[in-house]
């Protein structure tokens, strides 16, 4: 997955340059667009060769807004006009709304939810104590869940990582009718000052974006920190869960053990 430029309502990414270095020299390289508009590289190396190193190094800006205060339609009155399809932008959301191969909505996400969703609330407040509740009541622990985790079982364990809180705020979203997306990409890594580090750094980090209405569009929100996403958060790809934006993923043929190293790095550039 390479960084892609995004635009949205209350924030946008812009892509200054993007160089990805593989060695060894791939025999066939491709570059599409996948379904959910993600830049992909493709590539095949067809020789023997003992390690693999992939390298992308790229120049982004990340533009926040503040959300207007005026919006404040309610969750209910999205969620009813895109089951009229009276929504401008009911085809895209669909996407979103429904189950997928790692989310499935369930009465238990949908009774969890409620508990912030009450009747004629706002959108932004209700999905903002719901970031909070997840962020408080679930604990951050790589050893308590593997990639393989299924949302249920870290739903049970109130346990995990970025990847399972996303995946649990989605499926709590989609269940109570609210299209929701998964988005995998980076935090900035140095702290502001008397600040700890944001939970996720030096490596790839998840949240969610929930669709609120025509008006504010996409709106991102961090369940691993509690925040509303803002410029530290450095989107790379969505889709419907992990599944479909693994930052790399491919096959390797040949016998003897193999070790994946990946490492992260994010700093701010001034200019001028």
């Amino acid at each position: 997955m390479i960084p892609r430029s995004i635009k949205q309502r209350n924030s946008s990414v812009d892509c200054k340059s993007i160089v990805t270095t593989i060695d060894p020299e791939p025999d066939v390289i491709d570059h599409h667009t996948d379904y959910f508009g993600n830049k992909v590289t493709s590539f095949s190396i067809e020789s023997l060769h003992q390690s693999l190193a992939v390298s992308v190094e790229s120049e982004i800006t990340v533009h926040q807004h503040p959300l207007p205060a005026a919006v404040q339609i309610s969750w209910e009155q999205v969620a009813e006009k895109l089951r009229r399809f009276d929504d401008p932008r009911w085809f895209e959301a669909q996407t979103y709304l429904h189950d997928s191969p790692r989310i499935s909505r369930s009465a238990v996400f949908a009774e969890y939810a409620n508990n912030s969703f009450l009747a004629r609330r706002s959108l932004i407040e209700a999905v903002s104590e719901l970031t909070d509740q997840i962020h408080h009541e679930f604990q951050y622990d790589t050893a308590a869940t593997h990639v393989d985790s299924t949302t249920e079982q870290a739903f049970e364990l109130r346990a995990g990582v970025c990847q399972d809180f996303a995946h649990i705020q989605i499926a709590c979203l989609r269940s109570i009718g609210l299209p929701a997306r998964y988005v995998s990409g980076y935090l900035r890594t140095v702290p502001k000052a008397g600040e700890q580090p944001m939970l996720g750094a030096d490596e790839s980090h998840a949240w969610i974006s929930v669709y609120a209405g025509d008006d504010l569009g996409w709106v991102d929100f961090d369940p691993t920190n509690a925040c509303v996403c803002d410029t530290n958060h450095i989107p790379i790809c969505v889709g419907r869960d992990y599944g479909d934006v693994s930052p790399m993923r491919g096959v390797a043929l040949g016998g003897g053990n193999t070790e994946l190293k990946v490492s992260v790095n994010v700093e701010s550039i001034r200019k001028g």
